[in-house]
């Protein structure tokens, strides 16, 4: 792999905003010539996939101002502080955004979703034994709507272009698959 990697020359932040920060790098490239690098800093995120005894799970339903549209979503939200544990974001994003906790995080793992440009990672969870904690606590100037449904029906949402956040669609999907493989462990 070593003739693949880029080295950093310098590097130049040229936006600095309250969730992103822009930066412009000069590298050596691995035949000797030099390049740029333009890439978004981002704190990283959790998403999480709440699933209920009977089946069903909480989707949000939101505004995404660059896409002009509104999305359904599985609860997320970014890691606030350098070196937050993404479970605990997740939970705390969970309770924020459905006014539910869960007693059991399962990792599901984390992707990277805009790799050619961002650093972003984003933690993929499970949440389950889930329990009311009061009603949605949202940030100012945050807006949704929770939604309740079958999670079969999330799932054929994501098939049917109902979920078309890249996200939402693999947490749904990757909960999917561990849910599946415990049933099977389980002889069930």
């Amino acid at each position: 792999m070593r003739h693949l990697i880029e080295q950093k020359r310098s590097s130049e932040q040229i936006f600095d905003g309250k969730l992103l920060k822009v930066y412009r790098d000069r590298v050596l490239l691995p035949d000797g010539a030099e390049g740029v690098r333009e890439w978004i800093d981002h704190p990283g995120a959790s998403a999480v996939a709440p699933i209920f005894s009977d089946g069903s799970t909480l989707l949000v339903r939101q505004f995404r101002y660059p896409a002009q549209r509104a999305f359904l979503e599985v609860p997320a939200g970014k890691l606030d502080k350098p070196g937050e544990d993404p479970t605990a974001a997740a939970a705390r994003e969970l309770e924020e955004e459905t006014g539910w906790r869960a007693a059991s995080f399962t990792r599901l793992g984390a992707l990277f979703p805009c790799l050619g440009y961002s650093n972003e990672i984003i933690h993929l969870y499970l949440a389950e034994d889930l329990a009311q904690a009061g009603g949605q606590r949202l940030e100012q100037g945050e807006f949704m709507d929770v939604v309740s449904m079958p999670f079969e029906e999330a799932l054929r949402q994501v098939f049917k272009g109902g979920v078309v956040d890249m996200k939402s669609a693999l947490t749904l999907l990757y909960a999917q698959r561990h849910l599946e493989r415990r049933e099977a462990g389980s002889g069930g």
